[in-house]
């Protein structure tokens, strides 16, 4: 297992997270979402999936217990300068908390974007990357600290 981007968002994760940040549409948001060890499917069979309720209709699993994380533009940091150095863009996400966290083991954590958090489901959510996570929660908090999630090179 690695990390991904999925197709529908390859070469769109900057202008999502710019979207959310600039409060465009105002009820727009990046969402995390826990996915189990357990039934997980390849990357390569998730990485085709167009929506959040698509990577959830095989196999693979969300992790309820945990819960999703909803990030608006009062979490996300204003995007950086791309790295002419480096010749790349890097896009991070803020330190994340799942506090007394319990239920089943982790193996990766799956970022969402949802241009309108108050109206339809997981089919209007559309998935941007997954990165491993693995983790088996036990009533501690997990704590996701701030991190590049998305590099275009």
């Amino acid at each position: 297992m690695a990390n991904i981007v999925f197709n529908i968002a390859k070469g769109r994760v900057v202008e999502y997270y710019n979207r959310v940040e600039n409060n465009d549409p105002a009820a727009s948001a990046l969402i995390l979402v826990p996915i189990e060890t357990t039934g997980l499917e390849t990357d390569a069979v998730l990485i085709d999936k167009d929506d959040l309720a698509a990577v959830l209709s095989g196999t693979t699993n969300e992790q309820t217990t945990m819960g999703r994380k909803i990030l608006t533009d009062v979490e996300l940091a204003a995007l950086p300068a791309p790295d002419d150095t480096n010749d790349r863009y890097d896009v991070s996400l803020p330190t994340v908390t799942w506090t007394a966290a319990t239920g089943s083991a982790i193996s990766k954590i799956l970022v969402a974007y949802d241009a309108d958090t108050a109206v339809g489901g997981d089919v209007n959510i559309i998935p941007l990357t997954m990165f491993d996570a693995s983790v088996t929660p036990d009533g501690s908090d997990i704590q996701l600290t701030t991190g590049v999630f998305f590099r275009a090179s």
